[in-house]
């Protein structure tokens, strides 16, 4: 017999920030960022250009009870800062495993907001993972140096498809053991 199990997501503080889960007031926030090339070009999900109605579809896929995909909003509202500042995500793997994955806004970008999140979710470690696994573009030091200030040891190279550009491109893969 098989068991679903419904894992609930956390709201994970910061001194910064908080991690929540997504609601229907970050899809404006979302389109904004995610159809900037700049960011859609470091990720290997987000398309170019952006197309209408995929910020509300993220949050629907993002919602649901049935994920295996859990994302949060960095959220600085009560801190002063906007209500989403950028994404983190933790998608499910076998084996008590996940992979991370985030984005920030340009405007944040250098500013420890994209580490403060990685960190805080290693902390929390949500889904009881005992190992977390990272990709990154090469042509993005920036997310590789979240990932080592985060514990995260070096794998080695490998291709992922980049959806906004069209191409395979070359990624470092990561890991970080957290049992």
């Amino acid at each position: 017999m098989k068991q679903d199990i419904i894992i609930l997501q956390p709201v994970i503080e910061t001194a910064r920030m908080i991690l929540r889960p997504l609601r229907a007031s970050d899809v404006g926030l979302m389109t904004l960022y995610a159809a900037d090339r700049r960011v859609a070009q470091m990720t290997t999900s987000i398309p170019h250009p952006y197309p209408p109605g995929a910020a509300e579809q993220f949050v629907a896929r993002a919602t649901r009870p049935d994920r295996t995909d859990f994302t949060w909003a960095m959220d600085a509202s009560d801190r002063g800062g906007a209500e989403l500042h950028g994404m983190i995500t933790l998608k499910q793997m076998d084996r008590d495993q996940s992979e991370i994955g985030y984005w920030v806004a340009p405007a944040m970008w250098n500013s420890g907001l994209a580490s403060d999140a990685v960190k805080a979710l290693i902390v929390a470690n949500p889904l009881a993972n005992k190992t977390i696994f990272a990709s990154v573009l090469q042509d993005n030091p920036g997310s590789a140096r979240v990932l080592t200030n985060a514990g995260f040891v070096y794998l080695g190279d490998a291709e992922a498809f980049c959806v906004a550009r069209g191409a395979k491109m070359a990624t470092w893969t990561y890991l970080k053991r957290l049992a």
